[in-house]
């Protein structure tokens, strides 16, 4: 009887670890990505881009810009909607990954975010060109639904 003891402590200790490990995400609720979202960037860029105007510069330029995020339809993981600023807006597509990381993409770069809370996200853009280059990373806080 005692060897069954140990047998059975043996056998639920190694399949501890196999339900520990078990994806917790799959399970989580995806959040409502519909509405508006606002935020300043903080953004290094050199050279032009259609949100970061070109001063010419050979320098590499720190900018602040406003944004706004407007998704119009989301299918589960799936959404797509208008990213803009006061010169310039894009369609955008995107999926949040079931681990919750936002991947998304536009005219001519992509974008990596996570969800802060219900109604504020952090995204961050990379884009990159022979004549521009930008890193940028913008905290978006819902405005409406």
């Amino acid at each position: 009887m005692r060897n069954l003891a140990w047998i059975v402590t043996l056998a639920a200790l190694a399949a501890a670890p196999v339900a520990l490990c078990a994806p917790v995400a799959a399970d989580a609720q995806l959040p409502d990505m519909r509405g508006t979202w606002k935020g300043d960037s903080h953004s290094i860029a050199l050279g032009g881009g259609p949100h970061h105007l070109d001063t010419k510069s050979d320098e590499p330029r720190f900018t602040t810009v406003p944004f706004t995020l407007v998704i119009d339809k989301q299918d589960g993981r799936r959404f797509f909607g208008t990213f803009s600023s006061a010169q310039h807006s894009e369609t955008v597509v995107a999926v949040v990954s079931r681990a919750g990381s936002i991947f998304m993409a536009d005219d001519d770069g992509y974008t990596a975010g996570t969800m802060l809370a219900p109604d504020r996200m952090e995204i961050c853009y990379v884009h990159s060109s022979s004549t521009t280059r930008v890193a940028s990373c913008t905290e978006l806080v819902r405005q409406t639904r």
